[in-house]
C-alpha cells in the first residue's frame, strides 16, 4: 500500500478524534479540511465569540518528535495565509472578526489542546 496514502487515512481518522473532543468542549464545527492551494486548515469552529483555525496532529510515539512541535513558523506561515484566504471568500470582515489559531496535539491517546497557541 502507498505510505502516503496510509499516513493521511491514520490522520483523518485522528482529525475525527479531534473534532469529536472539540464537540464535546461545545465548540461548532464549520469545516473539516478546508483546502487552498497554498496549504489546508484541518479544522475551523467557532467558539465563545471566536472563529478558530485548528491544525491537529498525530504521533504514535516521540520518534518522530512531540506533535505539537511540528507546528512550525513555516507551517504557521501557511495556516495563517489559508485562514485569510477563508475569510475574504465567506464574506468576513476581517477587522471585525476574532480569530484564533489553534493546536490540537495528539500522543498516542493522549490529547493536548493549545488555545491561541500562534
Amino acid at each position: 500500500m502507498d505510505n502516503s496514502y496510509n499516513k493521511r487515512r491514520v490522520g483523518k481518522a485522528w482529525e475525527k478524534v479531534a473534532e469529536d473532543y472539540l464537540r464535546e468542549k461545545g465548540y461548532l464545527i464549520l469545516m473539516m479540511n478546508y483546502r487552498t492551494r497554498y496549504s489546508e486548515i484541518d479544522i475551523i469552529a467557532e467558539t465563545r465569540g471566536f472563529l478558530v483555525f485548528i491544525e491537529v496532529k498525530y504521533r504514535r510515539n516521540i520518534s518522530s518528535g512531540y506533535p505539537l512541535e511540528a507546528v512550525d513558523i513555516k507551517k504557521q506561515h501557511r495556516i495563517r495565509n489559508a485562514a485569510l484566504i477563508y475569510l475574504s471568500e465567506n464574506g468576513y470582515d476581517i477587522d471585525k472578526t476574532s480569530i484564533r489559531f489553534d493546536v490540537i496535539g495528539i500522543l498516542g491517546n493522549k490529547i493536548e489542546h493549545i488555545e491561541g497557541a500562534f
